[in-house]
């Protein structure tokens, strides 16, 4: 039996990877929706139904859930660092997304709904070290997230766990940490770490700088998942019976000067570190604990950081220095 999916966010990043991972599977319809124009679209397909349309608008999102079977919720208002910092309420309108999408999701007889939380949920008072051990799921409450686009996901989060238990949808939710590879933002503020550092490297080498600019001291530590493994995990937690949160992340932690390191053997070039204390930091150690997903899902992580830099590189190599996509990947709107 044909089932039918909704997608939202599929113009961005983690959501162009989901599209492209069923798009040719021939018992699954797509309906795609994001507010970016089609154009800036990281990935769009022409045999799936796609909407350029604001889901914080009800009636939207009662439009492209008419007779969808499932729904991947990847739509918000996000970037890195830099972006969520100095962007609280345009984040927290994100809240708009999920709370209509859930109501549409009832109004018309959704099976399943998918919500894509962070690990910017996560207590702040556990990630003032680095090499912190991994957060447990547990590690949420007491509740003090990141501010504005943490507490917009936990609130999420718990809408999620209350329309299950008052109107019986089945929910899943899982909390990314630090997904990055090719085909996303590399540049125009909106980038994370990997992408920024690759894309910074590469600039330097072209131009014989032999610096970078690093946010911070460079002393900072996170674990950064793989896109691949990031999408396996996620379909892993929808198909499962579980409507528990659960982590999707890696285990692998590392220091930004750690990570530079690595993309210097990658790239055959040096740089020296130019520091900027004055940049936002976030926490200072962020890790993930898989052990209650392993036990429960049965997912584990297949990409170590050093492959999945080198693809990322590599691949943000060529958009450079071929001239093209650059405004595709640069200019971001609203994207996961």
């Amino acid at each position: 039996m044909v089932k039918k999916i909704l997608i939202c966010g599929a113009g961005g990043f983690i959501g162009g990877h989901l599209t492209s991972k069923f798009i040719n599977d021939k018992d699954t319809q797509l309906v795609c929706a994001d507010i970016k124009p089609k154009e800036y679209w990281f990935q769009i397909f022409d045999n799936a139904e796609n909407y350029s349309l604001d889901l914080k608008d009800y009636n939207n999102t009662l439009k492209v859930t008419k007779n969808v079977d499932y729904i991947f919720n990847l739509a918000c208002n996000m970037g890195g660092m830099g972006f969520i910092e100095n962007n609280k309420a345009e984040c927290m309108l994100s809240v708009l997304i999920n709370t209509n999408l859930l109501r549409a999701a009832i109004e018309n007889k959704c099976k399943k709904y998918l919500f894509s939380s962070s690990a910017c949920v996560y207590n702040g008072t556990k990630q003032n070290n680095t090499f912190i051990p991994g957060l447990k799921e547990t590690d949420a409450y007491p509740a003090e997230p990141e501010d504005g686009y943490g507490w917009e996901k936990l609130f999420s989060e718990r809408m999620c766990r209350h329309f299950t238990e008052d109107f019986g949808l089945e929910t899943r939710v899982v909390r990314f940490h630090n997904i990055y590879g090719p085909m996303g933002t590399f540049d125009g503020g909106r980038e994370k770490a990997p992408a920024a550092l690759c894309r910074k490297m590469i600039n330097s080498k072209n131009k014989n700088l032999k610096k970078i600019d690093v946010w911070g001291d460079g002393k900072q530590t996170r674990s950064f998942l793989y896109i691949d493994d990031c999408i396996e995990g996620m379909l892993k937690v929808f198909d499962s019976n579980s409507s528990e949160v659960f982590n999707i992340g890696s285990e692998e932690q590392v220091s930004i000067n750690q990570m530079i390191n690595i993309i210097e053997d990658i790239s055959s070039y040096q740089v020296d570190k130019n520091y900027q204390l004055d940049k936002p930091l976030g926490v200072r150690g962020r890790s993930s604990d898989n052990t209650y997903v392993a036990e429960k899902i049965g997912w584990k992580v297949k990409t170590s950081l050093k492959d999945g830099l080198t693809k990322t590189y590599h691949w943000i190599n060529q958009q450079i220095n071929s001239g093209t996509n650059i405004d595709k990947f640069s200019k971001s709107n609203i994207e996961k």
